[in-house]
């Protein structure tokens, strides 16, 4: 299924369920790039949340960005703990200036910190496109 038929479905769904977050990545491959972002995830259930996010940066092509849809599986969905591990999957494509668009099998672990001010920061480490480490700030409730 092509990502233009999901994505009306996925923004079908009500606004106050989605969640955004921005990040920031460095893979370490295919060239080495360095992105920024940002994206929306949304629940699909207590344990699993989908999404999409988009981001631009710099490689030693020239301008370099990507496109990933994932999900993300969550140890700890309902925040007993500060830190909450969680690990996902998902497909990337990838854009750097005088190359074709190439696409990537996405894998990640990572673990969200305390929530303040309604916001997490998590750190995340994983492969897709080439090994890729990466922080980021999400929308987050002490507990859901």
């Amino acid at each position: 299924m092509r990502i233009s038929v999901l994505l009306p479905l996925l923004f079908a769904i009500k606004a106050e369920s989605q969640s955004l977050e921005g990040r920031i990545d460095v893979i370490a491959a295919g060239p080495a790039a360095i992105h920024a972002g940002a994206g929306f995830t949304v629940p699909m259930g207590t344990y699993v949340r989908s999404g999409f996010d988009g981001a631009v940066g710099s490689s030693r092509n020239g301008i370099s960005g990507r496109v990933d849809g994932f999900a993300r599986f969550h140890l700890d969905p309902l925040r007993q703990h500060k830190w909450a591990p969680y690990g996902g999957g998902g497909l990337t494509a990838r854009f750097d200036d005088n190359r074709t668009t190439r696409y990537y099998l996405l894998v990640f672990l990572g673990i969200d910190g305390p929530v303040a001010h309604k916001v997490s920061t998590s750190i995340e480490a994983g492969l897709g496109g080439g090994a890729r480490i990466g922080v980021t700030v999400r929308q987050a409730a002490e507990r859901r």
